[in-house]
């Protein structure tokens, strides 16, 4: 990304980053309105007032533009991993990771507060079913790398896998099963209080099967 010299993004990219949020919003309002499959990219090329093309320039699928905060979440979830303190086992990072997010949430992560929608309209298309299946695979094994590179060892050593896999399994779980409890109830706090419980059954878990592993506690 090319930047001016105060050391913001340029003319140029500033505009397509802001077409870019167009489309997205375009299409996140007609998939909350109307759901996920009854939208077709024409619809939001003339809701965001852009080209059929230019949707995909930014969006290559149109998952992509439902999912449009995946790579700001792994991006999270890394370097959480990445600047742990001393001492902490990047398993552990990411259970207080969770914590974190409930006690403080980010704008682009607002657990339980705005989210129950769109896991409604997510659970109610195969498609976007499928696609998240993919995506908790894609980042199982992009972390299993991650936690492998940070222990000095070989990226494919089968205990960073188990690690990377168990504690995104744990994470999975748990996001669900509290939007199910909040669908179910509307209790913000009691879908809160469900999804650290589980998430931190998974720290303890995953830990237990990596004991002597440089991915749990000593």
């Amino acid at each position: 990304m090319q930047a001016e010299p105060s050391g913001r993004p340029d003319r140029r990219t500033r505009k397509r980053l802001a077409t870019r949020q167009a489309i997205s919003d375009a299409a996140t309002g007609l998939f909350m309105e109307r759901g996920f499959d009854r939208v077709t990219i024409d619809e939001i090329a003339d809701a965001a007032d852009v080209g059929r093309m230019t949707v995909f320039n930014h969006f290559p699928r149109k998952e992509d533009m439902f999912f449009d905060r995946e790579q700001e979440a792994r991006d999270l979830a890394f370097e959480t991993v990445r600047a742990r303190a001393p001492g902490t086992s990047p398993i552990d990072a990411l259970g207080h990771l969770a914590h974190r997010l409930i006690e403080r949430p980010l704008a682009a992560f607002p657990l339980f507060t705005d989210t129950r929608r769109f896991v409604e309209t997510a659970q109610a298309s195969e498609t976007l079913k499928a696609r998240a299946r993919q995506m908790r695979d894609e980042f199982a094994h992009a972390l299993a790398a991650l936690l492998a590179a940070d222990a000095n060892l070989p990226a494919d050593d089968m205990a960073a896998h188990l690690a990377a896999g168990l504690i995104t399994a744990a994470w999975s779980l748990a996001f669900v099963r509290a939007h199910a409890e909040l669908s179910r109830t509307g209790d913000e706090a009691g879908a809160a209080r469900l999804f650290l419980a589980l998430v931190d059954r998974g720290v303890a878990g995953t830990h237990a099967a990596l004991a002597g592993t440089p991915f749990a506690n000593a």
